[in-house]
């Protein structure tokens, strides 16, 4: 009979921990949500919607960004192109400011909140500068030098939307995985839908971006395409705001990197200690007592960090009476953080490369659409940037298929919950970018030669005769791999980074994109220099008699040398092991099935 009984309140205890979120979250009144009233997707629903503006916005503007500056501000393909890099290169490296000071200070929300207001105001100028007599770019409709003042108005709007993307996109993204219950088994399954969903919604905003936005700009209106933009982002902030009440929300814990200031500081002061006989004997806040976060297991790379948790005679800690220093004793789990983004540096410097591969699509893809026939049918011509939206039904295709097949199949072949491991996903959507540039050579190589002969050889002046469809193949491909290696990046940065640091671990992806802009830009001023040496650069004013086709096979050839450095490292790389809530002691070397972030 009592066994019964204790089996009943042991039910019941279980039954009662099931109506709570246990991951250190909070209401929007600061209380431990419910459940079944917080979270989950009714509340990130309200988040991908803002996210499906924000990215409708920012590739209305970006895509067709070159295409601007070239034929309204009158640069040559080379400034056009460099300053296209570095406002990406901006862009996606503010993220990393943005995530720092939601993580440590404001909270997600209210950064999402304050940048979002910053992007409004962003494309509140841009439309201005379209309308306003004395800020547009002349009084004439066809110039070829616009006003001094547009320019200072058009980039500093520009920069405005590169600050408020600083605090959208890192917060953003993070805040919806937020919604999901790590430790909770289903909630669990649904972050690693979360984030397929999401980057459909985000494909979506990207297809309508380059399509409609882009065809308005083109045929109809820059100020009217820039207003719809604007008008849409309004919306959709007052909509994500009503979501308020079903949002689950983390605390800001401070700078998440006095702690790693800390595990340096204790292991130089330990450094002549030696290692402990078994990893037990570390230092380690019990479950029981922990007030936040969770603790992780013990790994055995990097081993020196492990003296910061060494215990020293003079440090008895049982007795309770007296505050040892962090900087002289931390936990294992604020070790094993340390440790954590050790491990992410390699695989970031070898992300880099697949970063400049994505910045081809929206400048050299775009610009090679420009000299080609795009017509469709008779009386309708389809923007340039228009061939950026098949890299987004590229993408679409490969979530859709990743989602709907390969992860229901691969989870019952092999057992793991995610499918295939996250650098698994990444790395085949590196050999897609490969696929990608090599096609985009060869197609290149065969546009140059109809160039010869059409226009050098012909006298032929206008679009060529080269349908814009050759385009096709280069774009799907480079956008398969984006649904691959994206995705990854983006679950990995989420996903290894300490629970603490998860709105720069977004920051952190991001930053691969940004900084391969700015790797893209400083390889075509060298490549640029090199070349013209040579007697023949690779970059011309006249894209018709540059050698863009050399410069796709030099990239191509990157890539796979980068590959084979990125599977060296993917293969010894240990992922980040969570101990289970009920059994303490229950750690495993982590191979990613065991990951419960």
């Amino acid at each position: 009979m009592e066994q019964e009984m204790e089996k009943k309140n042991r039910g019941e205890k279980r039954d009662d921990e099931e109506k709570w979120v246990r991951d250190s979250s909070v209401d929007h009144k600061g209380r431990v949500p419910l459940r079944a009233s917080t979270g989950v997707w009714k509340a990130a629903l309200f988040i991908i919607t803002i996210e499906f503006s924000e990215r409708l916005s920012y590739f209305g503007i970006s895509t067709n960004l070159i295409t601007y500056l070239t034929k309204v501000m009158h640069q040559d393909l080379k400034t056009a192109a460099k300053n296209v890099n570095y406002w990406t290169g901006v862009t996606t490296m503010m993220p990393l400011v943005g995530g720092f000071f939601a993580d440590a200070y404001t909270g997600r929300f209210s950064m999402i909140l304050l940048s979002s207001f910053i992007y409004v105001m962003g494309l509140g100028l841009l439309t201005m500068s379209e309308f306003i007599p004395s800020i547009k770019p002349c009084d004439k409709h066809v110039c070829t030098h616009p006003r001094k003042v547009h320019e200072v108005a058009f980039f500093l709007a520009m920069y405005f939307i590169s600050l408020g993307t600083g605090g959208h996109k890192p917060c953003l993204e993070s805040f919806g995985a937020d919604q999901f219950d790590d430790d909770h088994l289903e909630e669990r399954k649904q972050k690693m839908t979360y984030f397929n969903w999401w980057n459909f919604a985000l494909c979506c905003g990207l297809f309508l971006g380059v399509t409609l936005i882009a065809y308005m700009q083109e045929s109809v209106n820059w100020g009217a395409a820039d207003l719809i933009l604007t008008v849409t982002m309004a919306i959709t902030i007052m909509i994500f705001y009503f979501g308020k009440p079903f949002y689950r929300y983390r605390v800001p814990k401070g700078s998440p990197f006095t702690p790693m200031l800390q595990v340096l500081v204790a292991a130089m002061a330990k450094r002549n200690l030696p290692h402990p006989s078994s990893p037990d004997l570390l230092y380690e806040v019990p479950n029981s007592q922990k007030s936040q976060g969770r603790l992780l297991c013990h790994t055995n790379n990097l081993r020196f960090l492990d003296k910061a948790a060494i215990i020293e005679g003079e440090e008895n800690l049982s007795a309770g009476k007296k505050q040892i220093s962090p900087c002289r004793l931390v936990t294992v789990t604020k070790v094993e953080e340390m440790k954590l983004i050790l491990n992410m540096i390699p695989i970031w410097l070898t992300s880099l490369t697949f970063g400049i591969c994505v910045a081809q699509a929206s400048t050299f893809f775009v610009k090679q659409s420009s000299t080609m026939n795009r017509n469709i049918g008779r009386n309708f011509e389809i923007p340039p940037s228009t061939v950026y939206a098949l890299a987004a039904i590229g993408m679409i295709f490969s979530v859709t298929i990743y989602e709907k097949i390969l992860v229901p199949t691969l989870r019952r072949a092999t057992g793991n919950e995610r499918g295939l491991n996250i650098l698994q996903r990444i790395g085949i959507g590196m050999v897609f970018s490969i696929s990608s540039m090599a096609t985009a050579a060869l197609v290149e190589r065969k546009r140059l030669r109809i160039a010869e002969k059409e226009i050098i050889e012909g006298g032929e002046i206008g679009h060529l005769s080269m349908s814009v469809l050759w385009l096709a193949p280069q774009a799907m491909i480079l956008g398969f791999g984006d649904g691959f290696t994206l995705v990854g990046l983006q679950e990995y940065f989420y996903d290894q980074v300490p629970d603490s640091m998860r709105s720069l671990g977004i920051a952190f992806y991001l930053s691969v994109i940004g900084v391969g802009n700015f790797l893209s830009s400083f390889l075509i001023t060298i490549v640029d220099h090199v070349t013209e040496k040579s007697g023949t650069g690779w970059f011309g004013k006249d894209l018709s008699k540059s050698r863009l086709d050399n410069f796709y096979w030099l990239l191509a050839a990157m890539n796979g040398l980068n590959l084979c450095v990125y599977v060296f490292l993917a293969k010894r790389y240990t992922y980040k092991d969570v101990q289970k809530s009920v059994v303490v002691a229950n750690c495993q070397t982590g191979n990613g099935t065991e990951s419960m972030a």
